[in-house]
C-alpha cells in the first residue's frame, strides 16, 4: 500500500511539470514586403508562446525566422494566424508521415 501510495504522489509531482521547448521556425512568405510586418507581429502577438524579440526578417528570402515555445503554441498557429491576416504562407510539404511537421 505505501508502495502504490508513493507511486501516485511522483506521478502526481512530474504530471504537472512542464517545461518550455523552445524551437526554432522560418515562415516563407513569397509575397512578403516592408508593410507586412507589422501585420505580421500583430497576429503573432497574441501567442505569449512566441519569442517578438527573435524575430528575423530576411526581405532578400521573403522569410521571418522566430522562435517559440513548442508547449504553449504550434507552428501550424503561427502560419494560420499571419495568413488570416492576409500575409501568403508558403506550407512546406509534410514528408515525415505524422502531425506537427
Amino acid at each position: 500500500m505505501k508502495r502504490t501510495l508513493v507511486a501516485i504522489l511522483i506521478l502526481a509531482a512530474f504530471a504537472g511539470c512542464r517545461r518550455a521547448d523552445i524551437r526554432e521556425m522560418t515562415v516563407e512568405m513569397p509575397d512578403l514586403v516592408e508593410s507586412d510586418k507589422p501585420v505580421v507581429v500583430k497576429a503573432l502577438s497574441k501567442y505569449s508562446g512566441v519569442d517578438k524579440d527573435s524575430f528575423k526578417w530576411d526581405m532578400e528570402k521573403k522569410t521571418l525566422t522566430l522562435k517559440y515555445d513548442s508547449m504553449t503554441v504550434a507552428k501550424t498557429n503561427i502560419r494560420m494566424s499571419i495568413e488570416e491576416k492576409g500575409v501568403k504562407v508558403v506550407f512546406p510539404e509534410n514528408t515525415t508521415g505524422r502531425a506537427g511537421y
